[in-house]
């Protein structure tokens, strides 16, 4: 199997659901105990967040373009930013290293279109759902139209992000917030939702909604898994 680089730490919470899915897909795909050929960089979560308070975004993909570097030194064949809000910088970053960096807006946005929805509501945080490298590129390359919730419910979106699961707290409060903001998101004409920060499953899964939800995270993990074994699954079907 190839070796799965991943940069992880924005945040740890949600770089361990990563770690998790992964071997799970690799464990259910080949059995035994098998499980992911994994090199995981993780970074101090606080300095990126400065670094994205000043608007330092060069500095910022200077990091962690440093970062994949050494993932590819490390032997890694694919890079992953395990974050939404990062991938503003996935063109420096991808630009730094020879392997590719799966990008999860396109991992994402391929998985609404093939679902058959074509205005997803974005949740994320303030600097995804506002800035327009994620929505374009999903609007662009799929034809989708993505809906944003309003100011006041982005910023509530983005504090629960940042001020509780990054931190490891998922308040039913929160919960109940979130499906507001979901339920005003559908009667504004939203199809589908998709859980456009990597934290944001720690709250909210597809059972919590009537309409179909993409969480971002296990998509983009599964991305990784199907590329790393792109070579090996013949092989095991054959022996089977």
């Amino acid at each position: 199997m190839k070796r799965i680089g991943m940069i992880g730490g924005m945040s740890w919470e949600s770089t361990a659901v990563y770690y998790k899915r992964v071997n799970e897909q690799v464990r259910d795909a080949l059995g035994g105990l098998n499980s992911a050929d994994v090199a995981l960089r993780s970074v101090n979560f606080e300095e990126i967040v400065t670094l994205q308070k000043a608007g330092a975004w060069d500095e910022a993909a200077a990091v962690l373009g440093a970062v994949a570097v050494e993932l590819e030194q490390a032997g890694a064949e694919m890079i992953l930013i395990c974050t939404n809000t990062m991938h503003l910088l996935a063109d420096q970053i991808q630009a730094a290293v020879g392997i590719p960096l799966i990008h999860i807006a396109d991992v994402t946005g391929r998985a609404v279109r093939d679902a058959g929805c074509r205005r997803p509501l974005l949740l994320a945080t303030r600097y995804t759902m506002e800035q327009d490298f994620y929505r374009n590129r999903v609007e662009t390359s799929f034809g989708l139209e993505v809906l944003v919730p309003d100011a006041a419910d982005r910023q509530d979106v983005h504090d629960i992000i940042f001020n509780e699961l990054c931190c490891g707290i998922a308040k039913a409060s929160s919960q109940a917030r979130y499906k507001e903001i979901v339920a005003k998101g559908v009667a504004a004409g939203a199809d589908s939702v998709i859980l456009g920060c990597t934290e944001i499953g720690l709250l909210v899964n597809a059972g919590d909604f009537d309409i179909p939800t993409f969480d971002s995270t296990l998509l983009h993990a599964d991305a990784a898994v199907r590329l790393s074994l792109q070579a090996v699954l013949p092989r095991v079907a054959a022996v089977a």
